[in-house]
């Protein structure tokens, strides 16, 4: 087995491609605007559609890390984010910026896939809960620096040179894959389906209750977090006039609490389940989007009142997400590939959905973001009242 910090590192960075893509950009949304003459919510679907091509590019690239093996679409997916990104700092219309991204999306998901997908080949589902939080804490560092980079790129060029950047960085990752990334999938454990096998092994998962109660755990919360990264730049810097350069530090104030919640997941779980810890955990994450909702509806404490339980409502994430993931993963053995990829597929599309709402439910308030974060946080609270308790005492089918 690889080292464990070299192997954290480099899956880390794979599983980054999410915010370094999402989080970098974010404060050239205004200048997106302004640059292309056109509507917020245009700029905001080229975060939708990212988060839509993450989701269907992964169907795509689970059974193929099955039955090629976890490197080889490495390849071909970071080279796809390597050309789509420069294309992205080329692009003429708000259109072409959209395709693009689609494109870019559809090769960064190749990362998230495998990076789940090798945590499976290697540990066990404690030894899974305690490397995902360990790559929590590294994908926790890119919304914290991503925004940074990405306000200061901004002081001295234009948005453009912010997909630069990431081209650069998917290239560095291309390299880090193939001289430091060992094979996880050994040849004889690589299936041979066909097409008609693939989606009878995706129907068995959807069919799956404890596979799938799980997976949408995870997914409501993290669409939760896309809900809020959708809707953050308009009213962070639109509706209380915060500079763009300054939008970096109230967004890492967030991932600060993500991160800190993911490294106390790794101590709880040295004496706790995981499935435990995900229990507790739930209902105070609903109520913190609960009271999200009331301020943004009353506007108590302005940008303050917002921040506060937001703040909660972010590092929820650093528990659930490991928790779920590990506990949807680990009876999947030989469909590890198809079900990390399914995963990302629930989880993506409903990030995209989420937050193509809060384009379109734009009313130049803090409410979209603040009501969809809610509501997705209660549908995480139901499946923990109503379908958790059942698919947990059956035992589940791989």
């Amino acid at each position: 087995m690889p080292s464990t910090l070299r192997l954290a590192l480099i899956l880390g960075a794979l599983t980054a491609f999410a915010p370094m893509s999402i989080d970098m950009y974010l404060p050239a949304f205004p200048a997106l605007q302004q640059d292309f003459a056109t509507s917020a919510g245009n700029v905001q679907l080229t975060l939708s559609v990212f988060l839509l091509g993450l989701a269907v590019g992964q169907l795509l690239y689970g059974p193929l890390a099955d039955r090629y093996g976890r490197k080889p679409p490495l390849y071909v997916g970071l080279t796809a984010y390597v050309l789509a990104s420069g294309g992205a700092a080329l692009a003429g219309g708000i259109d072409s910026l959209i395709l693009l991204r689609l494109a870019q999306a559809l090769g960064g998901c190749a990362g998230m896939v495998i990076s789940r997908a090798m945590v499976r080949d290697l540990f066990d589902e404690r030894g899974s809960a305690r490397i995902y939080a360990h790559l929590m804490l590294v994908m926790g560092l890119a919304p914290i620096l991503a925004p940074l980079v990405g306000g200061q790129i901004l002081l001295i060029a234009d948005w453009r040179a912010i997909f630069w950047v990431l081209a650069g960085f998917g290239f560095l990752c291309l390299l880090a894959v193939i001289f430091f990334l060992p094979e996880s999938l050994p040849a004889e454990k690589r299936r041979r389906d066909g097409l008609g096998q693939v989606f009878r092994t995706y129907g068995g998962l959807l069919a799956n209750g404890h596979y799938l109660a799980f997976a949408m755990t995870g997914g409501c919360v993290q669409a939760a977090m896309f809900a809020y990264i959708t809707g953050s730049p308009f009213v962070f810097i639109e509706l209380y006039g915060v500079p763009p350069e300054q939008y970096g530090l109230l967004f890492g104030l967030n991932a600060i609490g993500l991160i800190a919640a993911a490294q106390l997941n790794h101590r709880l779980l040295a004496r706790f389940e995981g499935r435990t810890i995900l229990n507790a955990v739930l209902p105070l994450a609903a109520l913190a989007g609960v009271a999200l909702a009331l301020i943004a509806a009353t506007g108590i404490g302005g940008l303050i009142g917002l921040l506060v339980p937001l703040f909660f409502c972010v590092a929820s994430q650093g528990i659930v997400g490991p928790n779920a993931l590990a506990a949807a993963m680990a009876p999947q053995g030989r469909n590890a590939g198809s079900a990390a990829a399914l995963i990302g597929v629930l989880q993506f599309g409903t990030g995209g959905i989420a937050g193509a709402l809060v384009g379109v439910l734009d009313d130049g308030t803090a409410r979209p973001m603040a009501f969809i974060i809610c509501a997705l946080l209660l549908a995480a609270l139901a499946l923990r009242l109503f379908v958790l308790p059942r698919v947990q005492s059956s035992p589940p089918v791989n």
